[in-house]
This record gives structure tokens, C-alpha cells and sequence, in this order.
């Protein structure tokens, strides 16, 4: 599995001759400089974890360019009108080629522009292919003492966890999900640095997690690792 980071909480992930962007927030992310035709090129599947701008993003613009399934919750399917689309609502399960896509609850509000848009999730991909890892993406979420459920069920192996206070966890909160709820090879810290009122770098994070710091892998904007 290849994971390409773009900042904030989009990323790209290639599985299985998938590509999979998760919360594609890229023409207008400040830390992400490049084009949206880059980041989108080839993409199967568009994931939208929530409504909020900056998870929304530039979904639908890619659905339509790239003829990309958009996979999200019933009222963000409903919202958008788009062919190709696989709603979905918490708790939910679904196959598609080469992974299943789990919709887990977060602890967050999906709205934009006066409109409901119903749950705030994260998602659990867990691919076909034996001897890949499973990776869960929190999307903005507070800490929950259900997270233990996601890991008995699903076992994710690869966390992509928001770090920035404010609007989700913070540091120290992000940091007892991963230590208590979760056992993680590998972390990823996200939704930090992008905007002046959310934690500008990791390190209050890797500080928080002590001894399973080594788990914890900082990702650069455009950098794409193997894991």
C-alpha cells in the first residue's frame, strides 16, 4: 500500500490498482501547493469522511473529471448528485475491488452552508490482498472510549490521526487514543500545520506518546511512503 500525504487530512492511498483519495481538500489547503489534477490523476474511489469544507474539498470536481466513485454518507451522496456514488451511514460495511470501506463513528458535525449533511465519520479500509495492513482514518474526531471497538473489530494497523485541538483531538487526547485504544505499527499525524489556530507541528504529539514514539511518523506534504 502506497500513502501519499497532501496536509490537512487529505490523503491518497494506492491499493490493489485502486487510488483511493480520502477528504480531498486541495485547491484551497494552504499546505498543499500543488495543482488538483496531480493529486487526483487516476483516482477510482473519493472518500469524504465529512461535510465540512475542508474534508469536502474538491470531491466533486474529481468525481466528475475522473469518473471516480464517490464513497461518503447518504446525505453528502444525495447532496452532490453524482453518477457514480456508494452512500453509506455509520456502522455501515461495503466491498468494492480490491478493499472494504467501514464507516466508524467520530465525535464531530458535518454541515456546510446552512445544510445538514448528516454524520461525521471515519473510515476503516481493509484491503482483499493478504498481508496488507488495514488503515483507519479518523477523520475530525474528538477521543471516544468506542475506539477500542474499531480496533477489536477491525484491527487497523495503520492510524492517520488528528492532532490539531480545537476542532479534534489534540495532542495529548490524540496520543491516549493511539496508547490505550489502539495498537498501531504505524502513525500518522494529521490536521496539523495548515491553519494558525490548530497545532503547527507534531512534536507536543510525539512528546505525549512517550515510548511509542517510534510508531509515529511525520509525513511532508506530497511525500509518499510505502507501508
Amino acid at each position: 500500500m502506497k500513502l501519499t500525504w497532501f496536509g490537512h487530512s487529505a490523503f491518497r492511498i494506492d491499493l490493489n490498482g485502486a487510488r483511493i483519495l480520502i477528504d480531498p481538500y486541495l485547491k484551497d489547503n494552504p499546505s498543499w501547493n500543488g495543482t488538483v489534477e496531480e493529486a487526483a490523476e487516476g483516482a477510482t474511489h473519493v472518500i469524504v469522511t465529512h461535510g465540512h469544507a475542508d474534508h469536502l474539498g474538491d470531491a466533486e470536481e474529481i468525481c466528475r473529471s475522473t469518473g471516480a466513485v464517490l464513497v461518503s454518507s447518504f446525505e453528502i451522496c444525495m447532496k452532490l448528485g453524482l453518477e457514480k456514488a456508494e452512500p453509506m451511514n455509520t456502522g455501515g460495511r461495503i466491498s468494492l475491488k480490491g478493499f472494504d470501506v467501514v464507516m466508524t463513528p467520530a465525535q464531530h458535525s458535518s454541515s456546510m452552508d446552512g445544510y445538514d449533511l448528516g454524520p461525521a465519520n471515519g473510515v476503516v479500509i481493509i484491503p482483499h490482498a493478504s498481508g496488507e495492513r488495514s488503515l483507519y482514518h479518523a477523520g475530525d474526531t474528538g477521543l471516544f472510549s468506542d475506539m477500542r471497538l474499531i480496533e477489536e473489530l477491525y484491527t487497523p494497523r495503520v492510524g492517520l490521526i488528528p492532532i490539531g485541538d480545537r476542532f479534534t483531538m489534540g495532542p495529548h487526547t490524540a496520543a491516549v487514543a493511539c496508547r490505550k485504544f489502539f495498537d498501531f505499527d504505524i502513525i500518522i499525524p494529521m490536521h496539523w500545520g495548515s491553519f494558525p489556530i490548530i497545532e503547527q507541528t507534531p512534536d507536543s504529539f510525539i512528546r505525549e506518546m512517550g515510548e511509542a514514539a517510534d510508531k509515529v511518523r511525520v509525513m511532508q506534504p506530497g511525500e509518499t511512503i510505502t507501508v
